[in-house]
């Protein structure tokens, strides 16, 4: 199987946003996303991005204590997850992820190396790095599909 990578550069937040958003159009039910990146490096805005690529017009917001933030005004659900203060993988199946994972929406998932045994196998990795030597705003945006 031939594997899909792309890589991107982004110089600027705004960048970041537009390449989540132009993601986010061509996204269908049924896919998970999983975003990776240390802290500080640009998830929120990609997730932003990603929101408006689906009609989403209200804030997004990281849910880091409420595990699941669940978008419905866009052409399709977005179910927005941040795994990283997961301890047991016993509390996804508490907050009903099978219904996001293979709903009628798609999933964004940061932290999702965290919960990998549960990952659907066709989900998409997103990786979002820093390179300081090309600037203090640059980001490499790696997509696998």
């Amino acid at each position: 199987m031939m594997e899909n990578k792309q890589i991107l550069d982004s110089f600027s937040e705004k960048e970041t946003f537009e390449t989540a958003k132009q993601l986010a159009e061509q996204a269908k039910a049924g896919e998970v996303y999983c975003l990776s990146g240390d802290l500080g490096v640009g998830k929120t805005v990609f997730t932003k991005g990603f929101a408006a690529g689906l009609g989403i017009c209200e804030p997004v917001s990281s849910p880091t204590f409420t595990i699941v933030q669940i978008y419905e005004e866009g052409r399709m659900p977005l179910y927005h997850f941040d795994v990283y203060r997961i301890e047991d993988i016993e509390e996804m199946e508490e907050i009903g992820y099978e219904d996001c994972f293979y709903g009628e929406g798609v999933c964004l998932i940061e932290w999702a190396e965290l919960i990998k045994e549960i990952l659907p196998e066709n989900c998409k990795k997103i990786l979002i790095e820093k390179d300081l030597k090309k600037g203090f705003d640059y980001r490499r945006i790696t997509i696998e599909a």
